[in-house]
């Protein structure tokens, strides 16, 4: 006979997730909620499949307005910060050139000039 193994479900627990950071405030969270009530009652008087591609817009407003949180303006944000630290490190190399261009002009300028 086989040994028998006893299974157990190998089951992580999943730790609640944090709530996002809100990064919608004032008129534009406000203006969310309001074209997303306009965008789902447009859909569903429209009906059809471009009425239901609106209501799905709309909604997608609406969660943006209700939750304050945009996972997609949160990726640009990022990305600009990514930028801007890129940025930095750029202008700081540049500075760190033009010093030792000059240190290396004056080296030169000491090794051609003779001594009196």
């Amino acid at each position: 006979m086989s040994d028998s193994k006893i299974l157990q479900p190998i089951i992580d627990a999943t730790p609640l997730r944090a709530r996002p950071a809100q990064n919608v405030h004032g008129w534009e969270r406000i203006g969310s909620v309001a074209g997303g009530v306009m965008m789902v009652g447009k859909g569903l008087r429209r009906g059809g499949i471009f009425g239901l591609i609106q209501v799905a817009i709309g909604g997608v407003a609406l969660a943006r307005g209700f939750t304050g949180h945009c996972s997609l303006k949160d990726r640009l944000e990022h990305g600009r910060q990514e930028m801007n630290s890129v940025r930095t490190r750029i202008e700081r190399a540049g500075e760190e050139l033009k010093n030792l261009k000059t240190k290396a002009e004056v080296e030169a300028e000491k090794a051609v000039k003779p001594k009196a």
